[in-house]
Parts: structure tokens; C-alpha cells; sequence
């Protein structure tokens, strides 16, 4: 049985120590590190973090070669081994390791080194506190041994354990001086642990959660309100700026801006707590459609290398598409604000070319090297999983209430995927989504599914948006704008992306592009605004911007934001309450 201790060594350098002991073996072990981590599709290299590595036996050397990027052959021994590594912990997100003398946090998949052939068999961990510091707690849904057996108390440092490699590494670990709240949904106790600074109301917080939690519980297992998990954990750091969130399966990694959390004495949700409360819908969501609910392509995963699917489409845009629609069943937010939220992803999809020159499901297939690394084009270039995903799912929800007269919507496919894959844990086929709604609902929806998803066409909205009583309404923008985004560098205007099409486009400037003066003025954010603002379409700019170190001159017409609006707006109450409540 794999057997880990680790140790917080050097807050202050960011380094844990873990001490990996293994049986016996004549024929050594190959060990190695994941490459990736399950949630989010991108090769990071975890291995590149191990900062030293050694082998002994009975306190004797062993050779440990390095046999590629991230795996290590370790020689055999007759007696005991044990392998002593160094893990550089400074990422401060929620894929890797972070730690310093505030805290300390983890994914498994970033510090435990796999033992090849014995992936199968129970793991233990030991999680130390570092030296000197006596107030620190644990929070993880790790399983503990009983306390008779040694096993660590509830968040408390000390011995913890895992059925194989892969549940030891779907718990992620925080370690610090955190806020805990706690609170129960549908008998399954839940817990919050904030790390860092804040002054966050954790009663409301807990009373929002648990009805978000509650409801998507009922919404799987209508009958028996059964959740997949006997606890559940969310992980919160809270920080200056920062955003994300990757699941787990009986937990969530989450971070965000210490405004995204409800303050007391708050009164009405901010967006950013409506922002963040759709954060902690989606990805408690995924505890089921994606955790549970999973391509074929990823039964197993294969973590030394990308694992293609063409949809992700589906368990992820899909996800978006309920994450803010359980705030709205839930009464957390009000229809206006829904349709806000929605109206959010429509002009995100429809601003970006790129959605004419991707489809959802190559993006899906390309995350690894396109949505997972987007650059300064991704705009012209790309289109998002996630939100013309959830587009999608939207689409397919109103035309299920449509083809079927209001017998049938999305909510029978998703259960339906829960109880024919989740819960036997037979993952989807590529091809197996049509299928599926044809068993339950008895349409045939392969052709318009394979349009919306294998094409670049947009996707018909407006039509669908008449059967729940949804004006939809395009409006040209006609507010002056370069159709870029910029970031403020030392008081002038930066250039970090350009759309297509658009004047900064039409002029030749390009992402990197430092504006210096526009006719003459110095290009400060507020200075290009009202240069923008105060001239007519179709006047002549003059633009001096540096591009690296080469001060080049631009010609620029003013003209409107190249993307139109689109607007909603509830029209037929009747219709709109028929599908909200069915």
C-alpha cells in the first residue's frame, strides 16, 4: 500500500516535502506525475515542480532515473523503499499547490506521485502541520480512517486515506487558518472553508447555498432526493482579483474577489454575489454531469497525455446553462436579472467572429491547445464551449417543450444521462446524445443537433425564445469604440486584443499596440474616450502608438462597435411562467 507524509517544510520558499514509502520490490517502481489535471484540459506539466528527488532503502541509496518528463524508474530493493521529494508550490489557483505562511493548498494530481501497477490498491497520506505553528486546520473531503485507527479528526491534521490513486487525487486540501460554515441539504452534511481576508455574512452565504444545493440534489433524484456523496466541501480563497473554480466529487476548489462574497447587512444580491453564486452552481452541478456523467473518452482518464472529446459542449455548456438557472429556480434572483445574465453570454457568443470560423464541438476537441491557451486573437479565432455551449442547451431545452407540446424538456434528457451513465458509470459515447433523446422523448433531433454543434451557424434563438413568451431584439451598438479591449500601461492605452472587422482593425493597430496621443493629445483611457465620444462617424483620427519599441503612426475612422446588442425582454408572462414552473 502506497504510504504518503506530507510536510509543509518552507512556507516562506513554498515547498512541500512528501516522503512516498512503498513495499519491497526486487524490480523497483516506475513513479510519475500527472500531466494534467481532470476539469480543465490543458497539459501543465505538473512534474516540472519537483524540485528533488531521491531514493533509499534500509537508509541506503537507491538510483532514481528520470525516465521522460514526468515519470522516474526507482532500482528494486529486498527491503522497504521510500522516495523523498520537493515540491515547489506557488500557484496561486485552483488547479496546482500554493502555499506561504498564510496557508497552504493542493490538488493531489500536482503533489502525489503515482506508483505504476499499484494505481488499484488503497493509498494513505499523512498531512503534517508545519513546524511551529499550532493553529492551523485541514479541510478535505479525503476520507479518514477512524480515530481508533489513527485516522486524522474532522479538520484535523494527521492520517487520511483513499480506495486508489484516483480518489486520493479528487480531493483537493486546504491548510490554514480558515472561516468553516456548515450546513446541511437534504440530511447530506455541507461545509464552506474561506481562506483569506474578508468580512463575509457566512449565515446568508449558507442559506443561499443549501437551496441551490437542495434543488439540484431533487432535480436527479427527484424521488429520493439522494445525493451521490456523504459530505461535500467548498473550498473558497478569497482574494484581491481572481476567478475560478474545478470540481471534484465531493468538493469544489473555488477562488474569487473578496467583493464576489455577501457582506452583512449587504440588502439585495450585488452581481458580484449573483457572479459568484453562479460559480458554486456550476460547479456543484458537475458533481453529476461531468464527475459522474462523462464522455466514454474519459472512462478512465489517461493523465499522462489529452484525452479528446468533441463534447464538452455538453458537460460543460450545458452546466452553464443550469448554473444560473437554479439561482432563478431558486428564487436567489429575479427574472429581470436572469435575463440579464443571459442576454451576458448571447452578446459574448455573437461579438466574436470567431464563432463563424470554429464549431463548439472542434472547440471541445482543440481546448488543449486553443480555448485552454488562448492568445491575443482568441476572439477572431475561437468560440467558447461554455457559453455557446449553454446557448445550445437552451436551444434544445425550448425545443423539447416545442416539438413535444410541453411534455418534455431538457430536464428528462439530463436525468436520463444521470441514470443510464451516471450512476452505472458508463461513460457517453460521442454519438450517444441523439440517441438518447429520441429513447426518452421519442424526437429525432440528430440533424439540428449535429447543425448547432458540428457547424459555425448561429443557432435559432430568436425562434425558439417565442415559445416561452422572450422578445428577442437586435439593436446596431452605436456607441463609439475602437472594437478592442485595452488595459491601462503607465497611464496610456494598451492594446490587448483586436476585433475583426473593427476600427482598431481597419487602422492596422494590433494587440500589444501602446497608444501614445490620438491628434494630438495624449491617449490616457479617459482622453481616447472622449476623443471617441466627441467626434462624428466617418471623422479621421490620428494615432501615435508604440509598437514594441517603434513609434509608428495610424489612421483611424471613427466608427461604431462593430458586434450588435441583443436585448430580451419578457412579452407573454403566461408562457414565460409555464416554462420557468414546469
Amino acid at each position: 500500500m502506497p504510504h504518503y507524509r506530507l510536510y509543509p517544510i518552507d512556507p516562506a520558499g513554498h515547498l512541500f516535502q512528501v516522503i512516498l514509502s512503498l513495499p519491497a520490490s526486487t524490480t523497483g517502481y516506475t513513479l510519475r506525475l500527472p500531466a494534467w489535471i481532470p476539469g480543465s484540459y490543458m497539459i501543465r506539466e505538473f512534474a516540472r515542480h519537483i524540485i528533488t528527488l531521491k531514493a533509499t532503502s534500509n537508509q541506503q541509496p537507491l538510483h532514481a532515473t528520470k525516465q521522460d518528463k514526468h515519470s522516474w524508474q526507482i532500482a528494486g530493493s529486498a527491503n522497504p523503499i521510500e522516495i523523498t521529494y520537493q515540491v515547489y508550490a506557488w500557484d496561486l489557483s485552483v488547479r496546482a499547490a500554493h502555499l506561504d505562511e498564510s496557508h497552504g493548498f493542493f490538488n493531489g494530481s500536482s503533489v502525489f506521485l503515482q506508483v505504476v501497477g499499484l494505481e488499484v490498491q488503497p493509498h494513505q497520506v499523512e498531512i503534517c502541520p508545519p513546524a511551529g505553528i499550532t493553529d492551523w486546520r485541514v479541510a478535505t473531503t479525503l476520507p479518514r480512517p477512524s480515530t481508533r485507527k489513527g485516522g486524522a479528526s474532522k479538520w484535523g491534521f494527521g492520517l487520511y486515506q483513499a480506495n486508489d490513486y484516483d480518489e486520493l487525487i479528487d480531493h483537493p486540501v486546504e491548510m490554514g487558518r480558515f472561516t468553516l460554515a456548515q450546513f446541511k441539504a437534504h440530511g447530506v452534511p455541507h461545509a464552506v472553508a474561506i481562506t483569506g481576508l474578508h468580512d463575509t455574512d457566512t449565515k446568508r452565504l449558507c442559506a443561499d447555498l443549501k437551496k441551490i444545493c437542495e434543488a439540484q440534489i431533487a432535480f436527479f433524484e427527484p424521488k429520493t432526493a439522494q445525493a451521490p456523496f456523504k459530505e461535500y466541501l467548498f473550498l473558497v480563497m478569497a482574494v484581491g482579483n481572481g476567478y475560478g473554480g474545478l470540481e471534484h466529487r465531493s468538493s469544489t476548489a473555488l477562488l474569487c474577489n473578496r467583493t464576489d462574497l455577501p457582506y452583512p447587512n449587504m440588502g439585495d444580491a450585488t452581481d458580484d454575489y449573483i457572479g459568484f453564486l453562479g460559480l458554486c452552481s456550476h460547479e456543484y452541478f458537475h458533481s453529476w454531469n461531468v464527475k459522474r456523467i462523462q464522455p466514454a473518452a474519459f472512462r478512465p482518464y489517461d493523465l499522462t497525455q489529452e484525452n479528446y472529446t468533441r463534447l464538452l459542449w455538453l458537460f460543460e455548456g450545458f452546466t452553464s446553462y443550469y448554473d444560473d438557472l437554479f439561482l432563478l429556480r431558486c428564487d436567489l434572483i429575479s427574472a429581470e436579472q436572469y435575463l440579464k445574465l443571459l442576454t451576458k453570454t448571447i452578446n459574448q457568443v455573437m461579438r466574436g467572429s470567431g464563432r463563424h470560423k470554429q464549431s463548439v464541438a472542434d472547440s471541445s476537441f482543440d481546448a488543449w491547445i486553443k480555448y485552454y491557451r488562448q492568445e491575443e486573437n482568441a476572439p477572431n479565432a475561437i468560440v467558447s464551449y461554455y457559453t455557446k455551449g449553454a446557448l445550445i442547451a437552451l436551444a434544445l431545452d425550448l425545443t423539447l417543450r416545442q416539438q413535444s407540446a410541453g411534455q418534455h424538456h431538457l430536464d428528462d434528457i439530463m436525468r436520463a444521462l444521470w441514470a443510464q451513465h451516471g450512476t452505472p458509470g458508463r461513460g457517453l459515447p460521442e454519438e450517444g446524445l441523439p440517441k438518447l433523446i429520441e429513447q426518452v422523448t421519442g424526437l429525432k433531433l440528430a440533424r439540428p443537433l449535429r447543425t448547432w454543434t458540428e457547424s459555425t451557424a448561429d443557432l435559432p434563438l430568436p425562434t425558439v425564445f417565442k415559445a416561452i413568451g422572450v422578445a428577442w431584439k437586435t439593436e446596431p451598438t452605436r456607441q463609439p469604440s475602437l472594437s478592442s479591449k485595452t488595459i491601462e500601461a503607465h497611464g496610456l492605452v494598451k492594446l490587448t486584443q483586436v476585433l475583426e472587422g473593427g476600427a482598431a482593425h481597419q487602422a492596422g493597430l494590433s494587440a500589444g499596440d501602446v497608444l501614445v496621443a490620438v491628434d494630438g493629445i495624449k491617449a490616457t483611457p479617459s482622453n481616447v474616450e472622449h476623443a471617441l465620444k466627441r467626434r462624428p462617424l466617418g471623422t479621421t483620427l490620428f494615432v501615435l502608438a508604440f509598437r514594441r519599441d517603434e513609434l509608428r503612426e495610424f489612421t483611424l475612422v471613427r466608427q461604431a462597435d462593430v458586434s450588435t446588442e441583443i436585448r430580451l425582454a419578457i412579452v407573454d408572462q403566461a408562457k414565460w411562467n409555464a416554462w420557468l414552473h414546469a
